[in-house]
């Protein structure tokens, strides 16, 4: 009960931004603001909105992918970007698709503003990715990124880093390997900035069998507490800014101790003062966004 409370009374927070006034104009109370860096020609929040949550990549098992899913319609997904809006957040995580650029545009239709930092799943023109999103940032998607790093043939990565280039926006490259940053950085490749995983998931089986001795179930999800530390590590040594994500291990953090809160401060702590973390929320059982903004907003503060 508790948590349905808190639910509806971060809905009726979010009702309150579309209040009518006296003269029959929407009235929108003064957004909350968060520390922001340089960002190319724009400033965007430290914190940054992730988009995994909306479209059922809960990176945990089927039943939350379809929880999320089901709960996230259209309506839900532009009130919750609206209500990171009011509460600090600028820069939206964005995966380009057609579903996902309708819930765009229909949260830009109540008056919402992002700066994207997008990716094309699909690998599509690029010209016209942008030219339909209108993104401030696109990069290179991190789990083609690891398979072409693992493969040898980051030469793939390379020329489609040219084509955002040529595209007029800042260039980027995903990755779940720390190794791929170190790789693109000893080559000095014309890129702006990384999105760098907090923990590394796309090590191989016979990696992962090397290391602990057995192989997981599932393989493809594992978390280490030992990764953190290296990603962050990495992230300091390049002048670019990074973003780093899935610093929760994609929930499986618990929120009932305070195993969140250190996550954010060691990631905040360890990283340079340009970069940014990427958090997707699921505001269903509790409000994530206000917590986590207000959680950001204290830890850099101090």
């Amino acid at each position: 009960m508790s948590s349905r409370r808190n639910f509806l009374k971060s809905s009726a927070s979010l009702a309150a931004t579309f209040a009518v006034g006296s003269r029959g104009q929407a009235q929108t109370p003064p957004a909350a603001s968060l520390p922001k860096v340089r960002f190319g020609d724009v400033e965007i929040s430290r914190l940054v909105m992730g988009c995994n949550q909306f479209y059922g990549y809960s990176h945990f098992n089927r039943l939350l992918d379809k929880l999320m899913v089901d709960w996230n319609t259209p309506d839900r997904i532009s009130q919750t970007l609206l209500q990171c809006q009011q509460n600090g957040i600028n820069a939206y995580q964005y995966a380009h698709s057609d579903s996902a650029l309708s819930d765009l545009e229909l949260f830009r239709a109540k008056g919402g503003k992002m700066h994207l930092i997008a990716v094309d799943i699909k690998m599509g023109p690029v010209e016209e990715t942008v030219r339909r999103t209108g993104a401030t940032a696109l990069y290179h998607h991190g789990e083609l990124t690891d398979r072409l790093f693992r493969d040898g043939k980051m030469d793939q990565v390379q020329e489609y880093c040219k084509k955002m280039r040529q595209a007029g926006v800042r260039v980027g490259i995903g990755t779940h390997k720390p190794e791929v940053v170190e790789y693109v950085e000893e080559r000095g490749w014309d890129v702006d900035f990384y999105l760098l995983c907090a923990y590394n998931r796309s090590r191989t089986p016979e990696e992962i069998r090397k290391l602990l001795g057995v192989l997981p179930v599932p393989a493809n999800e594992l978390y280490i507490e030992s990764d953190p530390p290296h990603a962050y590590e990495v992230a300091r040594k390049t002048s670019k800014t990074c973003f780093l994500f899935k610093i929760l291990a994609a929930g499986r953090v618990a929120r009932n101790s305070d195993g969140v809160e250190k996550a954010f401060k060691e990631a905040f702590s360890s990283i340079k003062p340009q970069d940014c973390v990427i958090v997707g929320m699921f505001p269903r059982f509790q409000d994530e966004v206000k917590e986590n903004c207000d959680r950001v907003r204290q830890i850099l503060a101090s």
